[in-house]
């Protein structure tokens, strides 16, 4: 009898000196634009739904997203297709599973006040602030392309966000090519020269995504759809009730709390970007196609244009492999 008492009060002990199991943590960079995925941040409700601990970090531009990816820290990450072309072209083993934004007419080169920039060929001898690595950086340099101008004819001066902001209030620089919060700003006491739409038009369109380490794809299918549904669900609740984003609801102020913006700029800044649901997706109208898809042919004109103009050393062979329909439509099922 003492012996089966011993032996029971030695497994007890060995139950409650287990290991318990540690609840998974994922790091998510994140950015400053104003989107719907802003209120999936402030919900927590991708947590709920996984039981992961998700970390979120800001950084001030693509460029610093995917350094951090690289270095292993981040698992996720918001970038612009710049951005992620550059990631691809150096290596990085990431793939692209959501558009996060079309950014249509959200990013705009802007001149202050007097500075004599009417056009993009007064840029010449000026100083514009762009965040290097972004989309921003990529139209502002194929439209100088385009008018004739070199980027040396200017002096193009790599700032993060509220670098810009602060630049601009202090009157170091003639013109910015950005994004909001800081675009609502510089308006203020500037005039739009070009907007990312009319670049677009002549044949230069981008977008932001969402990137994800392979890795953490593989070993994580079910954090994946609950994710892709969760942003889905957010920008369809937008695209069906905008007003519902707007004045101080509370959705608008988890867009202005996330992203460092003020709530009267919300509305205003979010109408500007297209945000495609998970049919348009999936088409070759954005991830689908191959190829032959909208984002694998953005990721490889700007990945060549930026070779062309000494930023990258190479490209890929092909971009559409880093490109991914399957939790898309994983979440559609």
């Amino acid at each position: 009898m003492k012996r089966l008492l011993a032996g029971l009060m030695f497994a007890a002990l060995a139950v409650m000196a287990a290991p318990v199991s540690a609840q998974k943590t994922v790091t998510f960079a994140y950015q400053d634009m104003m989107n719907p995925w802003r209120w999936v941040q402030q919900s927590q409700e991708i947590e709920k739904a996984t039981g992961f601990k998700i970390n979120w970090r800001q950084f001030g531009g693509g460029g610093d997203v995917i350094r951090a990816m690289a270095s292993g820290d981040v698992q996720l990450g918001e970038v612009g297709s710049t951005g992620i072309a550059t990631a691809i072209s150096q290596g990085m083993d990431v793939e692209l599973f959501w558009i996060l934004e079309d950014i249509a007419a959200a990013e705009a080169l802007v001149a202050r006040n007097g500075s004599g920039i009417n056009s993009i060929a007064d840029l010449k001898g000026k100083k514009i602030a762009t965040p290097f690595v972004s989309t921003s950086h990529f139209q502002l340099l194929y439209a100088m392309q385009q008018a004739g101008i070199k980027a040396t004819d200017a002096q193009v001066l790599n700032m993060r966000p509220p670098e810009i902001a602060a630049a601009w209030t202090r009157g170091d620089i003639d013109a910015t090519f950005i994004w909001d919060p800081v675009l609502s700003n510089v308006k203020k006491t500037g005039k739009v020269v070009m907007t990312s739409g009319e670049i677009c038009k002549k044949g230069a369109c981008t977008f932001d995504g969402l990137i994800v380490t392979r890795k953490f794809a593989k070993e994580n299918p079910e954090f994946m759809v609950a994710l892709v549904k969760a942003v889905a669900n957010a920008d369809a609740d937008f695209k069906k009730t905008p007003k519902g984003w707007s004045g101080d609801s509370d959705k608008a102020k988890a867009v202005a709390k996330w992203s460092g913006g003020k709530l009267e700029d919300v509305s205003d800044a979010m109408a500007l970007y297209g945000f495609p649901d998970l049919k348009e997706q999936a088409s070759p109208a954005w991830l689908g196609g191959g190829a032959n898809g909208a984002a694998a042919k953005a990721l490889t004109q700007q990945a060549n244009f930026l070779k062309e103009q000494g930023r990258l050393q190479s490209v890929a062979a092909d971009y559409s492999k880093f490109v991914t329909t399957e939790w898309v439509t994983r979440a559609m099922k």
